[in-house]
């Protein structure tokens, strides 16, 4: 484990060929980490070792080159497993994603839901934590309800011992927004849920590779994430579960390896964790999350976490120098996210100049339109910040955004 992300940033940004490259003439600067990561080597090698060398459908084949693969996936779960201190591999369920993960609880979990039980959200869920739960409640005859948070990006925590009744049958909350960054305080939400007999699910996908998470102590009865988010693969994910609540629930989807016997007449379902794992699993992408899961604890999460805080507080204090810049989100306990408008330029015009300046920032409403509607805006420009990036990286920023904002002064916008 490093001593310090700072004194090895060079040799770190080494490790992602993508940050060598140039757009329109300029060094890439990559602030849309929030959306996905770029892929150190390992990861890289991981893929294609993958399938040059060990590419084989994975459990119950008997030649070598099944068995390697299996060996593999497995071994991926397991490092999943220690990663997010789950007590068993058999909570590890992979899945394309955050979403297809939450969709899985939204309809196997749902399915155990009456017509008049209720589900809480907050204002500042991903459009992937509310519209699956919307689709339950249209579904089985439920309600959803909505934990509110102040202008400073914070939840109303408070709200939440009204929203729990005897009806509530799951809160759904993020752990991290992906617009504010705001750190939400799930421990606690998890213990007022739990305390009127209520189960959780957190939205892991902006917190796993940012901050030392442990499920267990959580006690979170489902958490999520997406594998892209953490210098993985795209379409891997994981959703972890407590076994008492997988038991109980009914598949997903249907064929292959999640069956234990099929005939004609009635079919049985797998063990966990394979009983929600229908279909060739994405081995491939399973242990490239793994090679990303161990990039990440051989710089230590702890470290990554103290580095990131310190880009987002020289950012921030860096944009708060900028004329007209407003900054959507103050909370006490903020990840490396920065959602902003400039003035009265529009966030597409401001993103686009700017990406003529080789930096690449995120524009819209990112997939979190309750949050614009809060503040009354369309959308803002959103700069995330990862493992790799630096302090020069903000300062090129901040001279974009300086120089867009004199273009629109002078007219020329």
């Amino acid at each position: 484990m490093m001593n310090s992300i700072k004194e090895h940033i060079n040799a770190i940004r080494a490790d992602f060929p993508i940050l060598t490259q140039k757009v329109y003439g300029k060094n890439l600067v990559y602030f849309d980490n929030a959306a996905t990561t770029q892929k150190p080597e390992v990861v890289l090698k991981a893929i294609e070792d993958g399938y040059r060398l060990h590419n084989a459908n994975v459990h119950r084949g008997v030649h070598y080159l099944s068995q390697v693969a299996t060996e593999a996936h497995e071994n991926a779960r397991r490092t999943v497993r220690n990663f997010i201190g789950a007590e068993s591999e058999s909570q590890i369920i992979f899945t394309r994603g955050t979403t297809e993960s939450i969709n899985l609880v939204a309809f196997s979990f749902g399915e155990l839901l009456k017509a008049g039980q209720e589900i809480i959200v907050s204002e500042m869920e991903h459009h992937s934590n509310i519209v699956p739960w919307q689709l339950l409640c249209e579904r089985k005859g439920l309600k959803l309800k909505v934990i509110p948070f102040f202008d400073n990006g914070e939840l109303d925590i408070t709200a939440l011992d009204t929203l729990l009744t005897d009806k509530t049958a799951l809160v759904a909350v993020t752990h991290v927004s992906n617009t504010l960054g705001t750190v939400n305080p799930v421990k606690q939400i998890i213990e007022k849920a739990h305390t009127a007999g209520v189960p959780v699910l957190i939205d892991g996908a902006q917190s796993v590779a940012h901050k030392k998470v442990n499920v267990a102590e959580l006690d979170a009865d489902f958490f999520v994430f997406s594998g892209h988010k953490i210098y993985g693969p795209t379409g891997i994910g994981v959703l972890y579960g407590k076994e008492n609540w997988l038991e109980r629930m009914v598949p997903y989807q249907a064929g292959g390896e999640m069956i234990e016997h099929v005939s004609f007449e009635k079919t049985t379902f797998n063990v966990l964790p394979y009983k929600f794992e229908a279909g060739t699993p994405d081995f491939i992408g399973s242990t490239a999350l793994a090679a990303a899961l161990d990039y990440v604890n051989a710089l230590g999460i702890e470290n990554i976490s103290e580095y990131e805080t310190e880009l987002l507080k020289y950012a921030t204090e860096r944009l708060n120098e900028v004329d007209g810049l407003k900054i959507y989100g103050d909370a006490a306990e903020k990840g490396a996210v920065i959602s902003m408008n400039v003035g009265n330029i529009h966030h597409y015009d401001m993103g686009t100049l700017l990406d003529k300046l080789g930096l690449a920032l995120r524009t819209g409403h990112h997939c979190a339109e309750p949050v614009m509607t809060h503040y009354g805006i369309e959308g803002t420009l959103r700069a995330s910040f990862a493992l790799y990036n630096t302090k020069e990286e903000i300062d090129v920023m901040i001279e974009g955004i300086k120089k867009v904002l004199n273009l629109f002064n002078r007219g020329i916008g």
